[in-house]
């Protein structure tokens, strides 16, 4: 049996990818002020020289990990999570149960532990309000796929916004009874409801519409 060995670039992304998973999972598990590099690095099975070669300090690390699941979360979004849609007969619900679905899990509950820390420390916060950012353009990325430039009219951003607050407050919910995901899910399906009404009041120029119908 022939086995290939891995390049020096590889075994770089992999240390990296170990650590950063490693960091999530300490964050969910002991929040960010019990995150430290000693429980990272035990958690990854690597070297502390591995840890500070790539992420000198905490917040390299803890800022790099968010973003790493970040990424793989918005890339699941905007391909499988589209293919989905433009499938559907009812992409406008299908989207809203998608944001939600996406703030599941511990891509929110880091974000959450991060949010919190901000609150006290400029630079972490400077740091989360981009990532922020990122997530709400993907959001709005993911409109612009169904109705264009129309996206971006202030009514419909305004009303993405109210969609992410509703999705946020929600799911803060799961922190205060963690117990009760049957209730929690009943509230998303009658805040679901009424989301959809505001959006189909979206402006006449912007009508909810799949890619390919005759009306695009």
């Amino acid at each position: 049996m022939v086995t290939t060995r891995r390049t020096q670039g590889e075994r770089t992304a992999a240390t990296r990818r170990v650590l950063l998973d490693a960091t999530v999972a300490c964050l969910v598990e002991h929040g960010y002020h019990g995150t430290t590099t000693t429980r990272v690095v035990e958690r990854a099975g690597t070297s502390r020289g591995a840890q500070v070669h790539h992420f000198p300090t905490k917040n390299d690390l803890v800022l790099a990990a968010v973003r790493h699941l970040a990424d793989k979360q918005t890339e699941a979004f905007m391909t499988s999570g589209i293919a989905a849609l433009q499938a559907s007969e009812d992409w406008v619900g299908e989207a809203l149960d998608l944001i939600w679905e996406v703030h599941q899990g511990p891509l929110f509950d880091a974000s959450i532990e991060l949010w919190v820390a901000a609150r006290t420390d400029p630079k972490l916060r400077e740091q989360v309000a981009a990532f922020e950012r990122r997530v709400n353009e993907t959001i709005v990325e993911l409109c612009r796929t169904f109705i264009g430039d129309r996206a971006d009219d202030r009514q419909v951003l305004d009303d993405l916004s109210v969609v992410m607050e509703t999705v946020r407050g929600l799911r803060l919910l799961a922190f205060v009874h963690p117990a009760e995901q049957g209730s929690l899910n009943r509230r998303w399906e009658r805040s679901k409801t009424r989301l959809r009404r505001m959006l189909t009041n979206w402006p006449s120029d912007a009508p909810l519409q799949r890619p390919g119908d005759a009306s695009a």
